[in-house]
């Protein structure tokens, strides 16, 4: 796919999506919404981790607003259910650790889209905003779902009726995002992060991202058969046996991934 409105590159083992629209903040259109999803599913199958950042200042600043064919299509639930759906379920869904390198404001459905990554590490200057009811309308995109669960209904309640943003730091420390970085330290940091997980034990990650994702909606009696099954499939698996032989031999594993 010829791609207009994200870069994307894969090196060392990893693939990058980068949100190429930085004259109006990376905002989400129909055309980059579907290359989105198409890269992801794509990198997915070739690759062992996946990065999602933005180009210039901002991460994204969600939902653009002066694009000609939004404002002329009024059908949001249509746009939500079409394009925003399978893009964000492209991304929890995808088999790899995927990193949100949140490189500056992630506003709108631009904190949906890191926050359907696996793990968000954001500069210390970065924030995250809700301002739907700015423009009368509700979170979405996924975030009604993300944020009572990594910040507690009071938080998210209050983000989405104040519109106000969230500082990284913040984020940081409610639990929303995994760590903010300082700017002049941020792409070394992700970069560390990336590089670590795309030499490591793809199948194992693949088994994590499945059991902690399942555990939301599980008993404990549910979420310990999903664990046994689970962990009998990475039982069988090349990296396992590697994994075990380097701890005996007290050398750095050498994992092959899928």
């Amino acid at each position: 796919m010829d791609y207009q409105t994200i870069r994307v590159t894969e090196k060392d083992g990893y693939g990058t999506i980068m949100l190429n629209r930085p004259d109006v903040k990376n905002a989400l259109n129909t055309q980059m919404r579907a290359e989105i999803l198409h890269a992801v599913k794509a990198l997915g199958l070739t690759q062992r981790a996946l990065v999602i950042t933005g180009a210039g200042d901002a991460f994204c600043s969600g939902q653009d607003l002066g694009d000609r064919a939004t404002v002329a299509n009024t059908d949001l639930e249509r746009t939500l259910r079409d394009e925003y759906m399978p893009m964000i379920r492209a991304i929890v869904d995808c088999p790899l650790p995927v990193i949100a390198a949140v490189n500056g404001a992630a506003a709108g459905a631009g904190t949906s889209l890191a926050l359907a990554a696996d793990v968000v590490i954001a500069t210390e200057s970065a924030v995250f905003l809700q301002a739907f009811a700015r423009i009368g309308l509700i979170p979405d995109a996924g975030v009604t779902h993300f944020l009572p669960q990594q910040i507690g209904m009071a938080r998210a309640m209050g983000a989405a009726l104040f519109a106000e943003p969230v500082t990284a730091r913040e984020a940081a420390d409610w639990g929303m995002i995994w760590e903010a970085v300082p700017d002049a330290s941020f792409e070394a940091r992700w970069r560390e992060r990336v590089s670590k997980l795309a030499s490591g034990p793809t199948n194992s990650y693949v088994g994590i991202k499945e059991a902690l994702r399942a555990s939301a909606g599980n008993t404990l009696e549910e979420q310990l058969l999903v664990e046994a099954k689970l962990q009998g499939r990475c039982g069988k698996t090349r990296d396992f046996r590697e994994g075990v032989l380097a701890f005996l031999e007290k050398r750095p594993a050498q994992f092959e991934g899928r």
